[in-house]
């Protein structure tokens, strides 16, 4: 008894160390900005107040921001599962000339940092006309070198025989992965939603690049609007922050057990 409450009591501690700088977060969202610039160490608000989120909703245009970001990330995670799951399955059942080589050169990509290429990505975009738009905002991320991975390890977990068996009673190749390997995979697809969400909300280089009007700006680069020289700046901008990182937390919450089990359900063979 003596034992488990130890050990209870040290988790508490070190939750409690890891998740300070969030509770921090919130506790200044809640705060006059006449409390936070002072000499006393002011970590919960004496006189709390829902000041900030409303200025905060009036100093920019937070909702448009968040819908952006919801209709930017949702399209990007959609288009991640198709791509990924179609790519996987030429990798795992299909038999083609120079298949293990192309897809060394698919997972060679990842170590290809983002900025590498953002550059040249921005040239492209410019040249075909799409800046500051939708578009342009998911386009270049339909597809990831991780998800393809996770996908093609999750289908070498089924045999051969299942798609050979398939094709001998005629079931074509969309087909097969329609009926047959997404409803086997819904744990590999919840991981790829929930990873590929939260990386999609969070963007921030690439929409700072690309739009330059608030009707298409997400809530990453509406946050960073409400930081200004003023001292109630601070307040503001973690108010934005608490409201922003609500979505993605709840995603997170949500799909965590999903997310746990499909990226280990395919690590074993058999």
């Amino acid at each position: 008894m003596l034992q488990k409450t130890a050990l209870v009591t040290m988790n508490l501690i070190v939750c409690l160390f890891m998740l300070f700088p969030l509770l921090y977060t919130i506790s200044v969202a809640f705060m006059p900005s006449g409390e936070l610039y002072t000499m006393a160490m002011n970590i919960v608000p004496k006189h709390p107040t829902l000041e900030n989120f409303v200025e905060a909703f009036h100093k920019i245009p937070l909702v448009r921001f968040v819908l952006n970001s919801f209709l930017v990330a949702g399209n990007i995670t959609l288009g991640q599962i198709v791509t990924c799951s179609l790519a996987a399955f030429a990798f795992s059942f299909l038999d083609f000339k120079g298949k293990n080589i192309l897809f060394m050169l698919v997972m060679a990509t990842m170590m290809v940092p983002g900025e590498a290429t953002i550059i040249s990505n921005y040239l492209t975009v410019g040249s075909l006309g799409l800046l500051d738009t939708y578009i342009v905002l998911i386009l270049p991320s339909l597809t990831s070198a991780m998800g393809i991975f996770l996908f093609r390890q999750f289908y070498m977990t089924f045999p051969v025989s299942l798609y050979e068996s398939a094709k001998l009673d005629g079931c074509g190749n969309l087909r097969f992965i329609v009926k047959i390997l997404m409803p086997l995979t819904k744990s590999a697809m919840g991981a790829m939603a929930v990873y590929t969400f939260i990386n999609a909300w969070n963007m921030y280089m690439w929409p700072l690049l690309v739009t330059g009007s608030d009707s298409k700006r997400t809530v990453q680069i509406g946050i960073s609007m409400l930081n200004s020289v003023d001292a109630q700046s601070i307040t503001l901008m973690l108010a934005g922050v608490v409201m922003i990182i609500i979505p993605s937390i709840s995603i997170f919450i949500v799909g965590q057990k999903a997310l746990i089990k499909g990226m280990f359900s395919g690590a074993v063979k058999g």
